[in-house]
């Protein structure tokens, strides 16, 4: 009973884990707005606040995309159907000092016009649990936090 119990708990985590994932991450890094994706991007938008109205460059320029950027809103895509491949790096340079307050409504495509699923990250990733003791048996190199469970 037991092991079915731990089958269903590795199940139901790897689900969750599927379920909530984003297609694509972006952050803030100066004039920089970089992106971790898990999928190609054909297309991006988002809204803000006026500071991004000369946003160029970056992998989206690189990749052959076109930018079109307003005092309210800035959109990128490909007339030839490039895409930026799955990774990461600077989508634009937003050629303004943006905050994370300056934008609202992302929305990004991948091939095909399908939708993909988006988030902000102010930088700061979540700690990773585990045992940071390096002398103890289940030692966790990707550990960030130690959580309690080393054995010796």
């Amino acid at each position: 009973m037991k092991k079915i119990t731990n089958i269903i708990i590795l199940l139901s985590a790897l689900f969750l884990s599927f379920t909530f994932a984003q297609d694509v991450t972006v952050s803030l890094d100066g004039q920089n707005l970089n992106y971790v994706s898990t999928t190609d991007i054909a297309g991006w938008q988002f809204s803000h606040d006026g500071c991004a109205s000369g946003a160029s460059g970056g992998d989206s320029a690189a990749n052959g995309f076109t930018i079109s950027c307003s005092s309210g809103a800035c959109l990128a895509f490909s007339f030839s159907g490039a895409v930026i491949p799955t990774g990461s790096g600077i989508l634009v340079d937003l050629g303004g000092d943006c905050s994370e307050d300056s934008f609202s409504t992302w929305v990004f495509s991948g091939p095909g016009g399908t939708s993909l699923t988006s988030e902000f990250s102010s930088g700061g990733s979540d700690p990773v649990l585990g045992c940071t003791d390096d002398t103890a048996c289940n030692f966790d190199a990707d550990a960030t936090e130690d959580d309690g469970s080393c054995s010796y």
